[in-house]
């Protein structure tokens, strides 16, 4: 048997499951979403090989601050329930919100939108988000990739990436090395689960099934727990243009216990009073249907808490004032220790 090299019907890239004209398309209609996003220190946006951002002038010592992240499984819910048009909030929140932990203002913002066949309608919505959060956050949505690849996702499925880089001033950056114990520490209230954690989330609705409540928080169902992250950037800047704010803390994978320490010094911990910011009627629900304990609620969700601040006492009262007067809602959750022999983190 032979095989001929003259094949008598030429193949497309589009036959090859790659829509050229959809890309195409996908980008026009990007374009006016970007549009909206830009900012001082934009010089080439959407459409180039390489986005160009100049730092802008009052910077006199500017440090560059970057940060990449995902939407990890909360994507899976996104594909059932036919809900993309916040899924680029949670994406651009997700950096920039770690971004301003060092005391950054995020500058700009590169997204990676991979799938297996480019449905515009899908992808136009998810960019919309993505626009959405830039805008919320001054934060300018400078470039980004889209990639079609046929055979390397199911029907209906993407996955999604984000960049941001931000820039403080280089004697401003955030370390927390003057964390000192009688320090207090305060929390922003989370606008849900976030992105994290939705392997566990996905798990109890399984477990629901039918028996899944209808509302939660006043929210219906899905929109609950689809409700996207809390974007902190523009009041927690405020804040830190007022008030000598000491650390920030944003509250990802890993919880409360695990990322306050991050942004402690050696020989510091944080003392949370058990209490002191409600539980929601949402994660309620995921602490009974998934059966666990504070201590695993605390380390696997934000548990209603999603960024820490940490201040001297006699600042505490006048920067709640401040991020309550911005819309945020704020609770004084807990003190700074001596770590001794104890945990980092201890809630009780």
């Amino acid at each position: 048997m032979t095989t001929s090299n003259n094949p008598t019907t030429a193949l497309s890239y589009k036959d090859a499951g790659v829509d050229i004209d959809a890309g195409d398309a996908l980008v026009e209609r990007i374009k006016p979403m970007a549009k909206k996003t830009m900012r001082e220190g934009v010089l080439a946006g959407i459409g180039g090989f390489g986005a160009l951002f100049e730092v802008p002038k009052r910077y006199k010592e500017p440090v560059l601050v970057s940060g990449t992240d995902g939407v990890g499984t909360k994507l899976k819910l996104a594909f059932e329930w036919q809900m993309h048009d916040t899924v680029g909030i949670d994406l651009v929140a997700m950096s920039v919100n770690d971004v301003l932990v060092q005391g950054a203002e995020p500058l700009f913002f590169l997204d990676y939108f991979a799938c297996g066949k480019l449905d515009v309608d899908t992808a136009a919505a998810v960019v919309g988000g993505i626009a959405k959060g830039c805008e919320l956050c001054g934060c300018a949505l400078i470039g980004g990739e889209t990639a079609e690849m046929p055979g390397m996702y199911p029907a209906g499925e993407y996955d999604l990436a984000g960049f941001a880089v931000g820039a403080v001033e280089k004697s401003k950056i955030l370390t927390g090395a003057d964390v000192k114990p009688g320090d207090v520490v305060l929390g922003l209230a989370s606008s849900g689960v976030h992105s994290n954690g939705f392997s566990l989330v996905r798990k109890c609705i399984e477990r629901a099934g039918d028996a899944a409540p209808t509302t939660l928080d006043g929210k219906l169902f899905k929109q609950a727990l689809m409700e996207p992250t809390r974007l902190y950037v523009k009041n927690v800047l405020a804040a830190l243009a007022a008030h000598p704010i000491k650390a920030l803390a944003h509250i990802t994978g890993g919880g409360l216990l695990e990322n306050i320490p991050r942004v402690l010094p050696e020989g510091m911990a944080a003392h949370l009073t058990k209490g002191s910011w409600p539980q929601t009627e949402l994660f309620a629900w995921l602490q009974k249907i998934a059966g666990i304990n504070d201590f695993e609620m605390n380390r696997t969700f934000n548990n209603g808490i999603g960024m820490v601040v940490v201040i001297d006492a006699a600042n505490a009262t006048a920067c709640a004032a401040t991020l309550r007067a911005a819309d945020e809602t704020v609770y004084e959750i807990g003190v700074i220790a001596p770590i001794g022999d104890g945990a980092a983190v201890v809630v009780g």
